[in-house]
């Protein structure tokens, strides 16, 4: 088997997904008995859906999501300002997408059904041993041997502890509460509210099927109280009365961490998603940050397994996955400390100046789109030479044009402003490489090329 994909979320069925796409022989094990049926993670941006979307994973999701328009921000219990999001620019065209982790993953799964592959539910990761000729896991239900293993499990992540590689980071928040009730509510279905007070804060997320997240940070709430807590702060700050009519699906008590794996990859073990990074839940990056690392490691490795590319490829993952991380770790940490208001002078600067501020169009296109992740580039990788030596495609052009400007440079950015992947791309000669694990039609004819928004522009 040439890749184990160990852990079946979002990050890893879309890493077994683009592999099976590109012809890749892959097994996903987790050590769960069966599917997790409960929200989770819950918002899908416009890039998360251009991943799922050039997986052919995103089938009915966004009909089966809220579209998001606008954050409205209470202060105190008056509103305050709008943020409004999901207007189209330039670079965003598609809304975010208010949708549950389990309907993402139900759709992965559907269409890695589709590319012959189940997943094995009940195998569970013991311990892994690797050496120069592949790596062996240890699993609940006997050895799995494979020349590749993708750690996609979370967290608390076996298969990067097994590999000895370092966690490092803080919590942010002590204590965090969130909860899913259907209910009526006299609240916009097209807006997500948040109140903040002082010290406290209070958001509520419209789901589908008529239920509402809620969120509060709230140390030492056990989560038996959850209910009763966060009923208790809708009707405190959002005025709104959870009866008993309100069904409560789902409840969590959370710690909230920011942490970034030491590596993305030690000799044949390589790390997505959550088990390389973890950030406050503000901003919903989640997800889609896990997405990201899916395409990204995808085609480097269906290169690598093919005999297209040397390992030394797979550096570059950790290259350009790496920072965007720490940037999402950055941008998460700084959002929740702003609204939690961590100090007295905080809280004014946030009330007074930062939240009318939002308001501004300036100011919301810049917050729209660095939510998008739709801004993320790597046209400045350092690894960019080296993918183009080991693919065999010619590095960039030494010569540069009457301006002073290389071609190489014109022909990523054209095709960056142009969104055609693939067409535009060949001219693009050592970024060639990623275009040729473009999404393919296969009713075409395999090897058929889709054009495309560019998928690392």
């Amino acid at each position: 088997m040439s890749v184990v994909v160990v852990g079946a979320g979002p990050t890893g069925l879309a890493t077994a997904c683009a592999l099976r796409t590109q012809g890749v022989p892959v097994r996903v094990v987790d050590g769960a008995v069966a599917p997790a049926t409960t929200s989770r993670a819950l918002g899908l941006q416009p890039r998360g859906g251009e991943v799922l979307g050039r997986l052919g994973a995103l089938g009915d999701l966004p009909r089966r999501s809220v579209s998001i328009r606008r954050v409205v921000i209470h202060v105190g219990g008056r509103r305050a300002g709008e943020l409004r999001v999901g207007q189209p620019t330039k670079l965003v065209r598609q809304p975010g997408l208010l949708v549950s982790q389990a309907e993402v993953e139900a759709r992965l799964r559907a269409r890695l059904g589709e590319l012959g592959v189940a997943v094995e539910w009940g195998t569970r990761v013991v311990g892994v041993e690797q050496d120069d000729g592949g790596v062996v896991l240890s699993t609940s239900a006997g050895h799995v041997g494979a020349e590749w293993v993708v750690g996609c499990d979370g967290a608390h992540s076996v298969v990067r502890k097994a590999s000895g590689v370092g966690f490092p980071g803080v919590p942010l928040v002590e204590g965090f509460v969130l909860g899913d009730v259907r209910v009526e509510l006299p609240l916009p279905r097209d807006a997500v509210g948040v109140w903040v007070r002082g010290e406290e804060m209070f958001s509520a997320f419209p789901l589908p099927d008529g239920v509402w997240r809620f969120m509060a940070p709230a140390p030492g709430v056990a989560v038996e109280d959850v209910p009763a807590f966060l009923a208790a702060c809708a009707g405190r700050h959002a005025g709104v009365r959870i009866g008993a009519g309100g069904e409560w699906v789902w409840t969590s008590v959370f710690r909230i961490h920011r942490r970034l794996a030491g590596t993305y990859r030690q000799g044949r073990v390589l790390l997505a998603g959550d088990a390389a990074h973890i950030h406050s839940p503000f901003g919903g990056q989640g997800m889609n940050t896990g997405l990201g690392d899916a395409e990204n490691l995808a085609w480097r490795l269906a290169l690598v397994t093919s005999g297209r590319a040397g390992h030394g490829l797979l550096d570059g993952y950790e290259a350009e996955r790496r920072p965007v991380a720490a940037d999402v770790l950055d941008s998460t940490s700084g959002l929740t400390g702003l609204v939690l208001g961590e100090s007295a002078l905080a809280r004014v600067v946030r009330d007074r100046v930062l939240f009318p501020l939002m308001g501004l169009p300036p100011v919301r296109k810049l917050i729209w789109e660095q939510a998008s992740q739709l801004k993320t580039s790597y046209a400045q990788s350092p690894s960019a030479d080296d993918r183009a030596s080991a693919t065999g495609f010619p590095s960039s052009p030494a010569t540069t044009s009457s301006a002073g400007r290389s071609p190489h440079r014109r022909a990523t950015r054209a095709c960056r402003r142009r969104a055609t992947c693939w067409v535009t791309c060949e001219r693009c000669t050592a970024r060639a490489e990623r275009c040729s694990s473009a999404p393919t039609d296969t009713s075409r004819g395999a090897g058929s090329p889709i054009r495309t928004r560019c998928a690392e522009r």
